[in-house]
């Protein structure tokens, strides 16, 4: 079976499967958790490849650790499959409580509902399900994250104020299928259309990665090489874009705008230095949020369906001064 026909035949069958479970289960209720002295729970990463997602899992194992908590930690390595498979594996290792971020909006369904036939609460972090298949407070707790449809309204009305007359936009979209890409190209594409005179002359993925976006960058470049503004969905392509438009013998923040979301480190120091105009946080610090909702859950407390992380804005007027709290 090839790659193609293999993935395919995956997502069919993953889909189905949630179908089936919604199905089945829609008069179910929600898992409760009881009150413990010590927790065991599961975190169900979905890669590693990128320093939004190391802060992210150092964040929730200083926290697990901070409050006696047993933390079964797993990595995807970016592939929907196994993310089902870990989350499958701690179902059979009896956790208390999973904290899912899942790749994917529909290869993920199968997992939150097997979780939930089992007993086990899930609690979503920085990226959702589809929501004609699974919701919260019925399928799961909720939702911990940032509005990425407000991150790319928000980049979308910063370039609609300091574009300076560049028009010509190359987008590098997230992972196909995640809700941050949905969602952050959605707020952007609205929004930019909304405030007129700007052409999105091409979008396509990058799969959230420094690599790819560089490739992606330097073919759409030279594609359209008229092209003057660079909308990432992350800061990985939005550094891989600027090797690829100084490869081409452009100067990044000159010729050509870049604008990110994320707000690493990193990418806050580029502002600094010119090379991204401007870039919207997501925080990636879940720790606190994620455990102290846990706890909360725990007691008994009606949890809102979703819990929103709250993201800064960097560009030229306070990157400086914001870098040392950049992740």
């Amino acid at each position: 079976m090839s790659r193609f026909t293999r993935r395919a035949f995956l997502l069919t069958a993953g889909v189905a499967g949630a179908l089936a479970f919604t199905g089945t289960m829609a008069l179910a209720e929600l898992p409760a958790l009881a009150k413990k002295d010590k927790y065991k729970v599961g975190f169900a990463q979905t890669e590693s490849n990128n320093p939004w997602r190391i802060a992210q899992t150092n964040s929730m194992k200083a926290e697990a650790e901070k409050n006696g908590i047993q933390l079964v930690y797993t990595d995807a390595a970016g592939s929907a499959a196994k993310q089902v498979a870990d989350v499958n594996s701690m179902i059979a290792q009896g956790v208390d409580v999973i904290f899912l971020a899942p790749r994917e909006e529909k290869p993920l369904i199968p997992a939150v509902m097997a979780a939930k036939k089992a007993g086990i609460p899930v609690i979503l972090l920085d990226r959702s399900v589809d929501p004609s298949l699974a919701k919260p407070g019925e399928d799961y707790v909720t939702f911990i994250g940032s509005d990425f449809i407000a991150e790319g309204k928000r980049v979308a009305e910063w370039l609609a104020k300091n574009a300076n007359g560049k028009s010509k936009i190359i987008e590098l979209e997230g992972t196909t299928g995640s809700s941050p890409a949905n969602d952050r190209k959605k707020g952007f594409d609205d929004a930019i259309k909304a405030a007129g005179g700007f052409d999105i002359v091409a979008s396509q993925s990058g799969d959230f990665a420094r690599d790819k976006g560089r490739q992606v960058a330097e073919a759409l470049l030279q594609a359209h090489p008229d092209a003057d503004i660079v909308y990432a969905h992350n800061d990985e392509m939005a550094i891989g874009a600027i090797a690829a438009i100084e490869a081409a013998g452009k100067v990044p923040g000159k010729d050509v705008l870049v604008l990110s979301i994320d707000g690493g480190k990193e990418a806050v120091q580029a502002v600094v230095d010119g090379k991204i105009a401007a870039v919207v946080e997501c925080n990636p610090r879940f720790g606190p949020k994620a455990f102290e909702t846990m706890m909360r859950y725990a007691k008994g407390e009606k949890i809102e369906p979703w819990v929103i992380n709250t993201d800064k804005f960097y560009d030229s007027t306070n990157a400086k001064d914001e870098i040392a709290d950049a992740y």
